[in-house]
Formats: C-alpha cells, structure tokens, sequence
C-alpha cells in the first residue's frame, strides 16, 4: 500500500473503492478517521544513545563494528529543525576506511528498515560490491502507517520538513564514514519511490542517481484527494513540474499488474527525471530464467548520453521485483531490481554528467 492517514481498515477499504474508480466513495470512508498526526517524531529512541553531536545521536546495537571488522547493521538518529528521524546504516566487512559508495534506501508503507533491507537483500549486494547503505525509517508520529509524506506541499521541497530530513542524515553519514562524495544514490519502494524522485528533484547536487520503484513523479499529488486520484490513473500532465535543474540519471521499475500505483506512474516518473522526451530511446525486451519478460528502455538526452532507465516487468503487482520473501511487498521472480539499482547507480558518478562524451549504458544484468 502507498498512502494513509486513516487506520489500516479504512485504508484497505479505501484503497479497494479507488481500483474500482469510486474515488468519492474512498474520500467519505477517509472523511471520518482521516487525522495527519504530527509531521515530527519527537520520541527519542529506547535504546541507549552516545554523546549528540550536530544534532546527531548514535545509537549503538548489537555486532557494533569498527572498520575493518565484520559488517555491521547499527541504528543512528538525525535530530533537525524538521524533526527527528532513525536510520539504520549497513557497513560491509570489506569497508576499511577507503571511500565507498552510499546507497539511501526508502521503504514504503508499513515497512521498517530491517524489513525493506531483507525484502530488498541491499546489504547482500553491499557486501559484494562494498558500499554503505542506509534505511530512513518513517514513524507513525508523522504518518500512521508509516508512509513517506510525498503528497504534501511542504514535503516537496529542498531544505523543508522530509526532504531536509533525509538529505542531512545523508551528509552526517558523509562525515562520519569515508563516502566517495561522487557516488551517492537514493532509492526507494512505492510511498519511499515517490520520496526518491522528490530527492533527485531538490539535491541534484547531492545525489547521482536515483532508483524509483513502483512509485510516482515529484509533484504527482499536493493533497490527498489528488493522491489517490494520481496513484489510480496517474497525474495531470499539467500539474508535473517541469525540470528546470540538471538531469538526475534515473531507473524506474514498475509491474504491469500493479494495482496500486497505476503503471502511467512508471512512465510519468521516468519521462520527468531525464527531463523530457530527449533525443530518443533504445528499446529492448528480455525474459528472466523463471519465465517474466520486461521491456526495458533507454532514454537519452539531447547530446546522446543515456539518462534514464525504465523496466516495465509482466505479471508483477505492487512488490519489488527479484525480492526476497522474508521482506514484504515482494516479487521473488525477478528480474533483480537490487541488482539493476546497483549497476545502473555505480555506472553513473556525479562527475559524469559534466562530461562532454557520449556515454553508453551498461548491458543489464537481465541480459548477461
């Protein structure tokens, strides 16, 4: 599921009346229950923290790990003027102190860190590859079923409530841990894919690349009544902002079957982050080993260079794809979306968008 102010019933039956197109229905059901808690989450952690510094706090857990030694999956805590958010940062084995890519994963609704990380098996990929990852985590304090607020007005933009959030854990981790400042990506799942696109949008400086999965374009929704009318039958071409900063390497994933979030969401989400329809696009087709096919498309901007990914996978609803069944919202079948994620990111280093030469995208890993 993408969106909630209301309990989970509610919310289902809400979700049920909008696939069947009777959005005013779905609103009366919200009309009674629907109550956005406060944007921050001011609870500190149960958990014993060590000193704050720069309004961050560490908190410390089990297998806590220096470089050098085995890997290690900690809690932290970034404390701002927007609010208070925990992360949890996974550091691989091979980490030594050398500068190393950082992967800012964004779960969706009603999933914690521990959750998305064993859905996804980012860390397993981290440790193959060595890179940071960390995994935001959304308390019910700022939404009931823990969804990144993407349809709020105030959590669109750069430097204000989430965005700022998430983009100050993203420099804290920076500073406490040799990130190789060329190399760092967001992510995300549904509610957290629609996060993403708004943290490619508003810190292009900041992040290289960004994956969305089953998500929707920066600006698709600016209230709830336009969410749930977006995630249905995607946005008003006139209400997409037009991007007018530099062009974020972007790669989309998205099932055809997603009854959730409407495929033209897919397609909107893509189409906006390589900044229009560009030069062209290269497509090919594929078929995993258990059997799904996916159209994947290149886009390219106007001096040739690949930008854009865009995965279109058969038969596959709201999950994300090659996922592992432990986690929730997954489709183990493939193809990989973590595995595409991480060639498609490492293949784009935010020094290569001044560069003057056309670039090639890298064969898939689908394709291999």
């Amino acid at each position: 599921m993408f969106l909630s102010f209301a309990p989970a019933a509610d919310m289902f039956e809400a979700l049920q009346l909008t696939r069947e197109g009777k959005l005013g229905d779905a609103m009366n059901v919200l009309s009674g229950s629907s109550h956005r808690p406060a944007a921050i989450d001011v609870v500190a952690p149960a958990v014993a923290t060590d000193a704050l510094t720069n309004g961050v706090a560490r908190v410390r857990d089990v297998g806590d790990a220096q470089p050098g030694e085995a890997s290690s999956f900690e809690y932290h805590t970034v404390a701002k003027a927007a609010g208070i958010r925990r992360f949890k940062l996974y550091v691989p084995a091979g980490y030594r102190g050398q500068p190393v890519p950082l992967i800012v994963m964004l779960h969706g609704c009603t999933q914690s860190a521990d959750n998305f990380a064993a859905g996804t098996r980012m860390n397993e990929l981290a440790d193959e590859h060595v890179f940071l990852v960390a995994y935001p985590e959304q308390p019910k304090s700022a939404n009931l079923n823990r969804c990144w607020n993407w349809f709020n007005v105030g959590d669109q933009i750069r430097d204000l409530g989430e965005p700022h959030l998430i983009a100050e854990l993203t420099r804290q981790i920076v500073r406490d841990h040799a990130v190789d400042g060329d190399r760092i990506y967001v992510a995300g799942l549904s509610a957290g894919g629609a996060a993403a696109a708004i943290m490619g949008a508003t810190y292009p400086d900041l992040y290289a690349a960004v994956g969305i999965h089953s998500g929707l374009a920066c600006g698709a929704a600016r209230d709830m009544q336009a969410a749930f009318s977006a995630m249905r039958q995607g946005a008003p071409a006139a209400r997409l902002p037009v991007r007018t900063g530099p062009v974020v390497p972007t790669i989309v994933f998205h099932g055809d079957r997603d009854e959730t979030v409407n495929a033209v969401n897919g397609d909107q989400a893509s189409e906006q982050a390589s900044g229009g329809p560009g030069a062209g696009t290269h497509v090919s087709q594929g078929e995993t080993a258990s059997g799904t096919a996916f159209t994947r498309t290149i886009r390219l901007d106007m001096q040739g260079r690949a930008v854009g990914e865009q995965w279109v996978v058969e038969g596959l609803g709201h999950a994300w794809s090659g996922g592992s069944a432990t986690g929730s919202f997954t489709d183990p079948r493939g193809p990989d979306a973590s595995r595409e994620f991480v060639r498609f990111f490492l293949g784009h280093p935010l020094s290569a968008r001044s560069a003057d030469a056309v670039s090639r995208a890298l064969p898939a890993s689908a394709d291999r």
